[in-house]
């Protein structure tokens, strides 16, 4: 009897390995996850989005920022605690463009996925706006990879077309680096190209596709209302796979902004999220 449950939980562990290994794979852990709970309750169509969370998904957005701003971010993936993601991010605003520096990490003790970074944004006109990232990447699988570390290199544009439209375009990991010498394994590169539109004081509309060359293009939407002038909902959608997600948003003493939010997979389940904003005034 003793022997059998050895066994037993041997598979057990063999079986639940083989499935952090596909969520980590499959959910663009190798380096680029977005972060910040506005972002992921409009179901991740950010490229667009001028706030210290531009810092993850388009550098070039960061132009946006026109004080000191920090946040910090955590997301449960799925309710499991082996599945926690942690981000932060600062921007700072120079007398020519803004410097930017912040990390995320994913997963726990046995499998881990991390970055850590150093960014600039310029604008460079009044319609349009630069960004460059570099970043120390990293992941650790010790029962597959071990462990490996690597710099990867972002770049990130943003153009007003008018008071009401906006078009962003980024590119994650340029250089396509290995992760092992296995079959060619390689960090992900993940090419993103949005658009926001402004269609009242009140409401705002994002929509995004993106491209993970080893994966199907990916569509995501999502719309922001302003209830009152501090107070935001909002809500997305995506496909491949397909999830839909939800969310809050509430600004105090002009200082502080939390927002809260969740995303629901309709297999794997919920995916509860909240982050928290500080931009000097």
């Amino acid at each position: 009897m003793k022997l059998n449950y050895n066994i037993m939980s041997k598979l057990l562990q063999v079986l639940t390995t083989f499935l952090f290994l596909g969520i980590l794979f499959t959910g663009n852990t190798q380096g680029y996850y977005p972060m910040g709970s506005r972002a992921q309750s409009l179901g991740n169509a950010s490229n667009t989005l001028e706030d210290v969370w531009a810092y993850h998904h388009n550098p070039a957005a960061l132009t946006g920022v026109k004080k000191l701003a920090v946040g910090i971010s955590y997301e449960n993936r799925f309710l499991l605690k082996e599945l926690q993601s942690q981000g932060v991010a600062v921007a700072l605003p120079l007398k020519k463009g803004v410097i930017s520096f912040g990390g995320q990490r994913f997963g726990y003790r046995n499998f881990l996925s991390f970055k850590t970074g150093l960014g600039y944004s310029l604008k460079l006109s009044e319609l349009l706006s630069a960004g460059v990232q570099l970043n120390y990447a990293g992941i650790r699988l010790p029962d597959a990879y071990g462990s490996h570390g690597t710099v990867t290199a972002e770049l990130g544009l943003l153009a007003k077309v008018n008071d009401k439209w906006k078009l962003g375009f980024s590119v994650f990991n340029i250089g396509r680096n290995k992760l092992s010498d296995y079959q060619e394994d390689r960090y992900t590169t993940v090419m993103r190209l949005g658009t926001a539109y402004k269609i009242s004081s009140k409401v705002l509309f994002v929509a995004e596709a993106e491209k993970n060359v080893d994966y199907p293009l990916r569509g995501k939407v999502g719309i922001e209302y302003a209830v009152v002038s501090n107070f935001f909902i909002r809500g997305g959608f995506a496909t491949e796979p397909v999830e839909v997600s939800f969310g809050v948003g509430y600004q105090f003493k002009k200082f502080f902004k939390l927002d809260l939010g969740s995303c629901y997979h309709q297999i794997l389940g919920w995916s509860p999220n909240f982050s928290f904003n500080y931009q000097l005034q």
